[in-house]
């Protein structure tokens, strides 16, 4: 004879693992920042009386960072100036930026539908950019996305930019996530390093500033619309 099933009360308590937690990048990522970051380019350049960086060159620029993106705009026009230079420039860049963060800036298409479906499903959110803090919680006021995120981490939060683990792994952690229950969503190549390095799955978009098409660095997964996120995140399993 079986033993008698016990009652709902006395069966074991089984929990669910929580949703992981989702970082994302910010350039390319979450926002099309590239017309307010090239236009600031320009008017550096503008002020030093060299000609314009076209738009389509520069955007690819972007992944890198300001001084990688006046670093490159130099060289090809032939410049080659000393790293003190190099940082009045980057000074000049930040204040121009800083003051038309949003003037154009827009979040790439279907990503308000698709951070209300994760949210739905128990996912919580966090950024992780080698933009300053600063420039990054403007940005996303002026979008009115803010209160979407957890935390909002730049390379000036920690001391430290990527592809180093160590500001991933900090930002989960400032967010109120474990490691071993996240996910990175990026556009570059230093996403994906960065991912790697701190042991975690990356998701890339193809729509961002990556110089080179962006699967050729081989993400867990990859997206060409923010509609088809919800379904991808869902397909990623961890051990727990």
């Amino acid at each position: 004879m079986r033993g008698a099933r016990p009652a709902a009360s006395d069966a074991p308590m089984v929990s669910r693992p929580s949703a992981p937690l989702l970082i994302f990048d910010l350039d390319g990522t979450l926002v099309e920042t590239a017309p307010d970051l090239v236009a600031t380019l320009n008017v550096v350049f503008e002020r030093e009386g060299l000609p314009s960086v076209p738009y389509a060159e520069a955007r690819t620029m972007i992944g890198g960072g300001a001084r990688a993106m006046l670093t490159h705009g130099l060289n090809q026009n032939g410049r080659v100036i000393t790293p003190e230079k190099l940082e009045q420039l980057f000074a000049d860049f930040v204040a121009h930026y800083t003051d038309h963060v949003a003037d154009l800036s827009t979040p790439f298409p279907g990503l308000g539908d698709a951070l209300d479906t994760l949210s739905a499903r128990g996912h919580r959110f966090a950024v992780c950019t080698n933009k300053f803090e600063k420039q990054s919680v403007m940005l996303l006021d002026a979008l009115k996305l803010s209160a979407r995120f957890d935390a909002i981490c730049g390379q000036d939060t920690f001391g430290m930019a990527k592809p180093d683990p160590e500001i991933l792994r900090r930002t989960i952690a400032a967010a109120g996530g474990e490691v071993g229950r996240a996910i990175m969503v990026g556009d570059s190549e230093t996403d994906i390093l960065t991912a790697r390095a701190a042991g975690i799955p990356v998701v890339a978009v193809d729509f961002g500033y990556s110089e080179k098409p962006v699967a050729e660095y081989k993400p867990d997964r990859l997206i060409s619309h923010f509609a088809q996120l919800p379904s991808e995140i869902a397909g990623i399993s961890f051990d727990n």
